[in-house]
């Protein structure tokens, strides 16, 4: 879905980042100031003027002044950018939301920051930490690692994934036949 970051001030919940990845600053367009952003998030509607997004390493607050699409690129204009050459200053720079303003997903779908952390069980064997997921065409794959085995990946599909509960960090799995050695 998105890369997530975290910052000293974290968010509310235990483990959970502070902020989200959902752009990438490119290059400047046109005399005006706007600067086209690379948009990486299932939901760019949400990427609208009033609105603000957080720049760079340190999330300093810009407020979003006008959007419009160009190709597959969204140009973003913020206030008190009026002219490319302060527009390019930009330039590179990540786009990140807050956490907690992330929409609610439908019951059963969770967001990857929510997933990461959480400890990995098949009955009553810990089988490690989910670290990473990878997206594949067809379905997620689950990185779990543990201190005193291999690294296990693990597709998240419905055979296999068969509860996640946030509340108490866990997600149980039902391996399937020669998934593990």
């Amino acid at each position: 879905m998105t890369e997530i970051k975290s910052n000293a001030a974290g968010s509310s919940v235990q483990n959970e980042p502070a902020y989200v990845l959902i752009g990438k600053l490119q290059k400047t367009h046109g005399i005006k100031g706007e600067i086209a952003m690379r948009v990486i998030t299932d939901y760019p509607e949400r990427i609208r003027a009033g609105k603000s997004v957080f720049l760079g390493e340190d999330y300093q607050e810009w407020k979003i002044q006008a959007v419009r699409w160009k190709n597959a690129l969204m140009l973003v204009t913020f206030a008190g950018i009026a002219n490319p050459e302060d527009a390019a200053k930009l330039t590179n720079l990540e786009v990140f939301s807050p956490t907690h303003s992330l929409p609610k997903l439908p019951k059963g779908q969770y967001y990857h920051h929510q997933l990461l952390g959480l400890k990995v069980w098949q009955k009553d064997e810990l089988l490690g930490e989910l670290t990473e997921i990878m997206e594949t065409g067809a379905n997620d794959v689950y990185v779990v690692k543990s201190e005193d085995a291999p690294e296990l990946l693990i597709p998240a599909i419905p055979d296999v994934i068969k509860e996640i509960d946030l509340e108490a960090g866990t997600m149980h799995v039902k391996l399937l036949e020669g998934l593990r050695d």
